[in-house]
């Protein structure tokens, strides 16, 4: 279970995020739509602890993410390639990853394994250090390194943007197993309506940091968000 509770950001006068309460339950694919400065990066910065808010707190499996660091055990984040170390090969990257979660090397390559399809041979084996990887591969490693180690939680900000339409088919494949058959909590946030539709369940707008809709994803949600964004 993951709690927003009256968070506010404010930087200055101007207020940039102003959400009461969200209640996320444990195994909930959630999405986060809206568009550029409506506050979702704001938001899952706040909810990782890499801003503070200004009001509210927000609670993580019983854990005040700013007051504890215990959530980290079990939370695993992809926000953009910042999250990455540019001097590491992808093989490095995921060995030090895997340490942190408490991985062995076997552990780690039989976990990888998993993921060839989706890494199209285009990361693994290619001796390249992530900061030469194109912005989409640096995306696919930031990816299966956010869920590695058995995370409860999985959170990925625009994880559909910069990859191609065979690798966007597979993401939204391995979205869904996280929750359907792992019972983790994925949030995830996107510009694109048709995939976040495709893979939560439920779905939040924000609009100039305020919450506007709270949807259970049905047959209608795709027409109804098409609907409220070409107003």
């Amino acid at each position: 279970m993951i709690t927003i509770d009256n968070i506010s950001k404010k930087y200055g006068k101007a207020e940039v995020l102003n959400v009461e309460k969200i209640d996320i339950p444990r195994g909930q694919s959630f999405g986060l739509v809206g568009n550029n400065g409506a506050g979702k990066t704001t938001l899952f910065n706040i909810l990782l602890d890499l801003i503070r808010p200004t009001t509210g707190a927000i609670t993580n499996h019983e854990v005040v993410v700013n007051k504890s660091e215990e959530w980290k055990s079990f939370t695993g984040s992809f926000i953009d390639e910042s999250f990455l170390i540019g001097y590491l090969t992808a093989e490095e990257y995921f060995d030090f990853i895997g340490d942190l979660r408490g991985m062995n090397k076997a552990d780690v390559a039989k976990f990888i394994s998993q993921f060839d399809e989706f890494f199209n041979d285009e990361i693994i084996g290619k001796k390249k250090y992530l900061r030469d990887l194109s912005k989409g591969n640096q995306k696919k490693a930031g990816i299966v390194a956010a869920m590695m180690g058995n995370p409860q939680v999985v959170i990925l900000d625009e994880p559909f943007a910069n990859l191609d339409p065979t690798t966007q088919i597979r993401l939204k494949t391995i979205i869904k197993e996280l929750t359907e058959n792992r019972d983790i909590t994925v949030l995830v946030s996107s510009h694109d309506l048709t995939h976040v539709t495709e893979v939560c369940e439920r779905i939040v707008v924000l609009d100039k940091g305020k919450m506007v809709k709270d949807l259970e994803t049905s047959t209608e949600t795709l027409k109804e968000l098409e609907s409220y964004f070409s107003v």
